[in-house]
């Protein structure tokens, strides 16, 4: 009888490999769905995009070349073709607002955005993750329940309602924090003629050009709505660390850990906090991704010139390609940042590997 020696087990790097690869096809096949859905939204809403452009008063024929020259006299499937090969090489159409390429105009919108989620989310981790160890090591406690109080308040309480009452209170009366926008008008005028745009993010972009007066007063303005969405990632973040720690402290390891004499920051910085890192990247993912979809009304509140704003605006003025246009683009950070959230639980965790 032959036997057939047994093929040789995969390694752990080609399984990661495999693994990556698989989701980066489940990443496209979501895009694909993502732009199928927008597709068909642009599609059944009751505005003419053809009209927009040319107004009530065109006669039949321009009314029929602008219908022409859009593709929207080819069958459904070809115009879907069309869309998604335009959306692939970044061409997400033209606003019937400004009549400028949608891309370029999120491009100039989104470092605005990203500038205020990206802090804001920085403060919700520095805060957050501290308060929830502290609340799952002393449960209970008076801390506990402060953090506990804290977290409810933040995603409870209406955002708009919080950014208003902010406005009121540390620009209005204490004038601690600059206003509404990103910068006073002399510096914005200053950054726009004088100083170099590397990024299109204002505090990296003063910094690099050492115009610390402008950076300065950048901060004094971004500072508010920052904090504000800090606060409310904070309240998501500190919640979820308090309940992956807790369950973390009842494990056998932590208790053989204590019982060996292990320092108890030890036991909850090193050992314990490894293992709760694992699920909470996803949880800082998720959230960074609501702040940069979920940021209109907070965008709309501060006269924020970011992509919150221009989704806004564009919905305002009928502008469904605009809209359409940035709501793809959320889509592709919240699906990225999932899939890079999940690409680093896997490099953290030998076990996801397996």
């Amino acid at each position: 009888m032959t036997t057939h020696p047994e093929a040789p087990a995969p390694s752990r790097s080609m399984v990661f490999v495999r693994q990556i690869a698989g989701g980066l096809i489940t990443l496209a096949i979501t895009l694909l769905g993502l732009l199928l859905v927008t597709f068909f939204i642009g599609r059944v809403v009751p505005i003419d995009p053809v009209l927009s452009i040319v107004g009530e008063r065109a006669t039949a024929e321009q009314y029929d070349a602008v219908r022409q020259a859009l593709g929207l006299d080819e069958p459904l499937w070809k115009q879907f073709f069309i869309y998604v090969r335009d959306a692939v090489q970044g061409d997400l159409g033209t606003s019937i607002r400004t009549g400028a390429p949608i891309a370029g105009e999120i491009a100039r919108y989104f470092p605005a955005t990203l500038e205020l989620a990206t802090l804001g989310t920085i403060i919700g981790v520095i805060v957050g993750v501290p308060a929830g160890v502290l609340a799952a090591t002393r449960p209970g406690s008076l801390a506990d329940q402060i953090v506990r109080l804290v977290g409810l308040m933040g995603y409870s309480m209406p955002v708009f309602w919080l950014g208003l009452i902010g406005l009121l209170v540390f620009y209005g009366h204490l004038d601690w924090v600059g206003g509404p926008g990103r910068l006073d008008p002399a510096y914005e005028m200053m950054l726009e003629f004088s100083l170099t745009q590397y990024t299109g993010a204002i505090l990296i972009d003063t910094a690099l050009n050492g115009a610390w007066d402008v950076f300065a007063n950048a901060l004094s303005h971004i500072i508010l709505p920052a904090g504000l969405l800090g606060y409310v990632s904070m309240a998501y973040i500190s919640r979820m660390t308090r309940s992956f720690m807790m369950n973390e402290l009842g494990q056998e390891y932590i208790t053989t850990a204590r019982v060996k004499g292990m320092p108890e920051w030890r036991v909850i910085w090193v050992h314990a906090m490894k293992n709760v890192m694992v699920p909470l990247i996803t949880v800082i993912a998720l959230s960074y991704a609501y702040l940069l979809e979920g940021s209109v009304l907070t965008e709309t509140i501060f006269a924020w010139p970011g992509l919150g704003s221009y989704i806004t605006d564009a919905l305002f003025t009928a502008d469904m390609p605009a809209v359409l246009g940035g709501t793809i683009v959320v889509g592709v950070v919240f699906v990225t940042l999932n899939m890079a959230s999940d690409i680093l639980y896997r490099l953290i965790d030998p076990r996801a590997r397996q």
